[in-house]
């Protein structure tokens, strides 16, 4: 039997798709959910995978403070990064090392984030959903 915690995160971010076709290449931005999903080998002392709020507390916390209010620009969209020293901000732009779709986005977090959030928790994060929207979604699963 397989028993997972999960969390929900809202936030909210500007971005554009460097290179799309259509209206998505124009900045503009979502109302985010994102749903963790967390495993661990066996159950706490108290029968949990993982208190809701550690969850909380790691991963909400690196959302809010990286991605919540803010603009994600792709490290290569040279034309988009040339605006940001001439936008008042009082947070800085996340500069992604990748375009950021909700796929890359997801991907991003789930290989590269979560694990180091994770260490030493014995807890792994082995699906993550991110909605863009209420009707796009995308799943990563590792």
């Amino acid at each position: 039997m397989k028993i997972e915690a999960s969390r929900k995160i809202h936030f909210c971010a500007g971005h554009r798709v460097f290179g799309h076709e259509s209206k998505c290449s124009n900045l503009h931005g979502h109302n985010y959910v994102l749903w963790i999903y967390a495993s661990a080998d066996q159950l706490d002392s108290l029968g949990r995978v993982i208190d809701f709020s550690v969850l909380k507390e790691k991963i909400d916390s690196w959302v809010d403070l990286h991605w919540d209010h803010t603009f994600l620009a792709f490290e290569k969209d040279s034309e988009l990064l040339a605006l940001e020293p001439q936008i008042k901000q009082n947070k800085p732009w996340f500069i992604c090392p990748f375009n950021p779709t909700a796929e890359n986005m997801a991907s991003y977090l789930i290989k590269e984030i979560i694990p180091d959030l994770l260490k030493g928790t014995g807890v792994t994060v082995s699906r993550l959903v991110l909605y863009e929207t209420e009707n796009c979604m995308v799943e990563v699963k590792i």
